[in-house]
């Protein structure tokens, strides 16, 4: 069975698309078979991996049971030929051989699974999902920034929830009640996730991140992942060319990609 992983986060613009990019990344450079879901609506992982805007969306599938099969919904990455190109010389682990990402893209469609009954929609994911993932070793779930059905159906499916902070007094207080909320969630279903992560994202070389770095290490504990992520200001440009990270051509990108593999082989490996 292959691990499953939400990344989540209660407060947006902290990453968690970068870093659901990044794992991603970091798996195909080890030689790993990836499928990445995308249940935001805003499909920004969608965009990150150069999925066709053909395929069916994960909405669609969700809100249609019925109609659809995950295998209908998965499509190839771009990233696949660019890692492609590029072995054996930027493969981390030549035994593991040639990894490859694929995924199911996002939509604004799936907006709509967000205002059915309570209850109603929690084995969804799960369903979907049974049987069908065992040719992969990791599933990446981004979640939406909301504890709404979307997110909900996620953690149901998952094994692991990381949430996404940067060091900032408003993120403390977003993973605060990340973790908060996947306790009550415990507690008020039948599912149990196996166990959740912080990861600190967007660090930079100030007093107040630091501060903010030490607090939040001080609140949760063993919870906090290591590494923590520095701001790396070319990531954007690399998630706009629809690039996995590991295989940027330049240099720049070394230290930031060899932080998330670290990452990667501390939560998921």
């Amino acid at each position: 069975m292959p691990h499953i992983v939400s990344i989540s986060s209660l407060k947006g613009g902290v990453g968690k698309t970068s870093l659901t990019l990044g794992l991603a990344s970091a798996a195909l450079y080890a030689g790993q078979r990836v499928l990445v879901i995308d249940m935001d609506p805003h499909a920004d992982s969608s965009t990150g991996l150069g999925l066709p805007v053909t395929s069916v969306d994960i909405g669609s599938m969700l809100t249609h049971p019925e109609q659809y099969s995950l295998a209908e919904g998965v499509c190839t990455s771009a990233w696949n030929s660019i890692a492609a190109e590029q072995a054996p010389a930027n493969v981390e682990d030549d035994a593991a051989g040639l990894g490859s990402v694929e995924a199911v893209r996002g939509s604004a469609a799936s907006t709509a699974l967000e205002h059915m009954e309570a209850g109603e929609e929690l084995d969804r994911l799960v369903a979907l999902l049974a049987g069908t993932v065992d040719d992969y070793d990791l599933v990446l779930i981004d979640c939406p920034p909301t504890l709404g059905r979307l997110t909900s159906m996620a953690w149901a499916a998952s094994d692991r929830v990381i949430s996404v902070a940067e060091p900032s007094l408003f993120s403390v207080a977003g993973t605060e009640r990340t973790l908060r909320a996947i306790a009550r969630f415990e507690e008020n279903t039948d599912y149990s996730v196996g166990a959740a992560s912080v990861v600190i994202n967007k660090v930079r070389s100030t007093p107040e991140h630091s501060f903010r770095i030490d607090e939040m290490k001080s609140m949760f504990g063993e919870l906090v992942a290591e590494p923590v992520l520095e701001d790396f200001d070319s990531f954007q440009r690399i998630q706009g060319a629809a690039y996995p990270v590991h295989f940027w051509p330049e240099t720049s990108a070394q230290d930031f990609a060899a932080d998330l593999s670290a990452l990667y082989r501390g939560l998921i490996d």
